[in-house]
């Protein structure tokens, strides 16, 4: 993935990978061996909760069959996010897993300064269209296995 802004990112929100997601260990690693921290989310009840992970400290099983950090971990705003999706169009927008926790959290996020966003998929989750809401948060960066998505601003 070649985003120079996420180099610059001090602080990374990524994911655990669940179902047929795409696994963005390998960019985590990547992420660690350039001296950035890593933020895994928390599913709750007021949404997500990023706390800092380290390489090898456990994580806890959660809602969704999600692995999450431990809740000891301290909690940490995100300055880039890794974005997890079930699909994407070509203006950015994407469907998630229906619950709205990542449009919420960027939202929250960006209420202090920009938040740099990007989405990783397989390029067959494309669709023409995603319907998009007003509480919808475009993604600033697609990437997939064929390279990064060009994506158009109507």
């Amino acid at each position: 993935m070649d985003i120079a802004a996420l180099a610059e990112a001090p602080v990374v929100g990524a994911f655990w990978p669940i179902r047929s997601e795409v696994d963005p260990r390998p960019l985590i690693e990547g992420l660690f061996a350039r001296g950035q921290r890593v933020a895994l989310p928390k599913v709750t009840p007021g949404g997500l909760v990023f706390r800092e992970w380290r390489a090898g400290e456990a994580l806890v099983r959660g809602g969704f069959g999600l692995s999450e950090p431990d809740d000891t971990l301290p909690p940490l705003d995100p300055t880039a996010l890794i974005v997890p999706l079930a699909a994407y169009d070509a203006r950015g927008h994407r469907i998630g897993y229906g619950r709205g926790y990542y449009d919420q959290a960027i939202a929250r996020l960006s209420q202090n300064r920009p938040v740099l966003t990007i989405g990783v998929a397989f390029s067959v989750q494309a669709v023409a269209e995603v319907p998009a809401e007003a509480h919808d948060q475009p993604l600033d960066h697609l990437i997939t296995e064929a390279g990064p998505v060009p994506l158009t601003r109507a």
